[in-house]
C-alpha cells in the first residue's frame, strides 16, 4: 500500500492511524507527512508519547492513550509498530470488522515498487538466529564488491528513514514482525535469505505453528525472485517455493564448511577459524552471505577472503576484555536457549561460568537441560523472570553431572556469583537464552549493564559498524 493510498482513503472518509511512537513509528509519521502533509493521522500512544508528539506542531495528529477494539475499528488503516502484536484480542477484532493492519516494512516496499514488481538489488534476510550478523556481514561484502550498500530494517535503521535514499545494493534486516509486511507491500524482493527457523517470540505470535508460518512468509507469501535457505535446517530442508528459484547453502555442490574450511562445490576457498566470526554457526551464515551475493549475479568467489575485515555486531558473543583474569564475553542478543547452546560450544575448551534467564516467553529448555548431561560449563547462574523455572529444571542435571547451579534475582548479583566460581581464572558469559524485557527495555540496555558492571565503557561498544548508506 502506497502513501498515495492512504490519502485516497481518507479523501474517501476512512480514518488513518498510526499506532505507536517508538523510532518506527515516528518514521513512519516524517515518511507520511513528507509525501502527504494534509492528511489526517491519529496515533494510538501512551501519556508520555501523546506529549512528545505534541512538541511537533502537527495540526492534523490526533493522540488518543486508549486503544481497543472500538477505536481500531473506527480506523480503515493502521499503520502499527512492528512490537505491537495482530493477534491480541483488540487487533484480531478490529481486522475482522475491515481494519488493515500494516507496517512500515510494507510501506517502504510499497513506495519503491518497480514495473515488474521486483525490488531490483534487494536482499531481505531472516532467520531466529544470526540474521543481523548476516546482514551486516553481506552489506560488507557487497561494498567490498564496490557497491554503494544501504544496511537497514530491523538491525537498527528502520526502512522509512531511508525512504527516499538511494542504493546500488540493499542488506535488509527483517523480524518475525515484519516479514509478513514484505508481501503486504505487493513487491517481490529480489533475494530472500533464511537462516535457520526455532521457536521464538511465542508471546507475540501466539504459537510455535504461528511463529513458523509469519517468519516463512517472507519467502512464502511475498515470492521472492531466489530464496536462500539453510539445507541443515529441518525445517528448511524440504521448504518448497514454487514461485521461486531456490538456492541452498549448507549443501555439498554449493557454499558450504568442511571442518573449517569454507568450500565452494569441491573447491576449497579459505580456512574460516581467523575470521572475526565467532562459532560454527557464524561461519555458516558467511555461507548463506555468499550464496546470496551469487543471486545477485557477482561472482562471489573474490570476496570471500573480505570477511576478514568484518567488524563483528556488538551484543552478539562480542569479548569486551579481561577483567582480573575473566573474559568477560557480552551475548545479550541470545533469546533463545538454542543460541546459548550454540553460545557455550564457541568457548566449549574454557573455564566458563553461564548467565542464564530473562523474561518468560514460556520457550521449552528441556533440550538445553538435556544438553547440560554432557556440556556443562563450570557453572551455571539462574536469573531473571524464568530464572526459577530454569533454575528447577536443572536442578536434578547439575547434580547429576556435578556441575555449581545458583540462582540470583538480577544481573549484578549474578556476575557477583560467577566471579567468586572463576577464581580469576575463565570466561563470564552473558547469553540469557531470554528476552530482557521487564528488567531492561531491550537486549541493548542489558549488554550495556553487563558492560558497566564490568567496568567497561557501554558507549564504546554498542554501535553497529557500516549502518546505513555506504
Amino acid at each position: 500500500m502506497r502513501i498515495s493510498q492512504l490519502e485516497a482513503i481518507a479523501a474517501g472518509g476512512g480514518r488513518i492511524a498510526l499506532w505507536g511512537w517508538g523510532r518506527e513509528g515516528r518514521a513512519a509519521w516524517r515518511a507520511i507527512r513528507s509525501r502527504a502533509p494534509a492528511l489526517p493521522l491519529t496515533l494510538f500512544c501512551n501519556a508520555d508519547e501523546a506529549t512528545d508528539a505534541a512538541t511537533l506542531g502537527d495540526p492534523l495528529l490526533a493522540c488518543e492513550t486508549g486503544v481497543d477494539a472500538a477505536r481500531l475499528s473506527a480506523c480503515a488503516v493502521v499503520v502499527k509498530s512492528p512490537g505491537i502484536s495482530p493477534y491480541t484480542r483488540d487487533a484480531m477484532a478490529a481486522a475482522a470488522q475491515g481494519t488493515r493492519f500494516i507496517g512500515g516494512t510494507a510501506l517502504w516496499f510499497a513506495e519503491r515498487a518497480s514495473p515488474d514488481a521486483i525490488a531490483t538489488g534487494t536482499v531481505c534476510v531472516t532467520g531466529t538466529k544470526g540474521k543481523s550478523t548476516t546482514t551486516a556481514l553481506l552489506a560488507h561484502l557487497l561494498r567490498a564488491h564496490g557497491l554503494r550498500t544501504a544496511l537497514a530494517g530491523n538491525i537498527g535503521l528502520p526502512l522509512l528513514e531511508v525512504l527516499d535514499a538511494q542504493a546500488d545494493a540493499w542488506a535488509i534486516e527483517l523480524s518475525s514482525y515484519q516479514t509478513g509486511d514484505v508481501a503486504a507491500g505487493g513487491v517481490r524482493p529480489d533475494v530472500a535469505v533464511v537462516t535457520n527457523i526455532f521457536p521464538e517470540h511465542l508471546d507475540w505470535h501466539g504459537s510455535e505453528a504461528q511463529y513458523i508460518e509469519d517468519k516463512l512468509s517472507l519467502v512464502t507469501r511475498a515470492r521472492p525472485r531466489i530464496g536462500v535457505l539453510n539445507a541443515d535446517d529441518p525445517r528448511l530442508a524440504h521448504l518448497v517455493l514454487p514461485d521461486s528459484e531456490v538456492r541452498w547453502f549448507g549443501t555439498s555442490d554449493g557454499w558450504h564448511l568442511r571442518g573449517d574450511i569454507l568450500h565452494r562445490g569441491n573447491v576449497a576457498v579459505m580456512d574460516t577459524t581467523g575470521l572475526p566470526l565467532p562459532g560454527r554457526h557464524n561461519r555458516g551464515n558467511l555461507c548463506a552471505v555468499l550464496t546470496a551475493i551469487e543471486a545477485l549475479g557477482i561472482d562471489a568467489l573474490p570476496l570471500a577472503r573480505a570477511a576478514a575485515d568484518f567488524v563483528p555486531l556488538p551484543h552478539r558473543l562480542q569479548p569486551l576484555g579481561t577483567r582480573e583474569g575473566v573474559l568477560w564475553v557480552n551475548d545479550s542478543i541470545s533469546t533463545t536457549p538454542h543460541a546459548t547452546l550454540a553460545a557455550l560450544d564457541v568457548y566449549r575448551d574454557r573455564r566458563v561460568a553461564l548467565l542464564v534467564g530473562g523474561h518468560d516467553r514460556g520457550l521449552d529448555w528441556q533440550a538445553f537441560a538435556d544438553a547440560m548431561r554432557t556440556r556443562a560449563p563450570r557453572m551455571i547462574v539462574t536469573m531473571g523472570q524464568n530464572g526459577p523455572r530454569i533454575f528447577d529444571l536443572l536442578a536434578p542435571v547439575a547434580r547429576e553431572a556435578g556441575f555449581p547451579l545458583l540462582a540470583a534475582e538480577d544481573l549484578e548479583s549474578a556476575i557477583t556469583q560467577a566471579r567468586a566460581s572463576l577464581d580469576g581464572e575463565g570466561v563470564l558469559l552473558l547469553s540469557p537464552g531470554a528476552p530482557s524485557f521487564g528488567a531492561y527495555r531491550d537486549y541493548t540496555a542489558r549488554g550495556r549493564h553487563f558492560a558497566a558492571l564490568g567496568g567497561f565503557d557501554p558507549d564504546a561498544i554498542t554501535a553497529i559498524p557500516g549502518l546505513g548508506i555506504a
